[in-house]
């Protein structure tokens, strides 16, 4: 858990959401490139890079 923002709990009289946003994600670094990839419930995206000099 972060505890520099800890999450906020709901007000009791709330009622539930109608949905939920769900989303995960990657970034790795191959081969001299930066691949993303982005999974929401409405699809995938991606891109592929050159990797940024550090």
């Amino acid at each position: 858990m972060d505890q520099r923002h800890p999450p906020m709990p709901a007000r009791p009289d709330a009622p539930p959401p109608d949905r939920r946003l769900v989303a995960a994600g990657t970034i790795r670094h191959l081969a001299g490139r930066t691949i993303t990839v982005r999974a929401t419930q409405a699809g995938v995206t991606g891109t592929s890079r050159p990797a940024v000099a550090r």
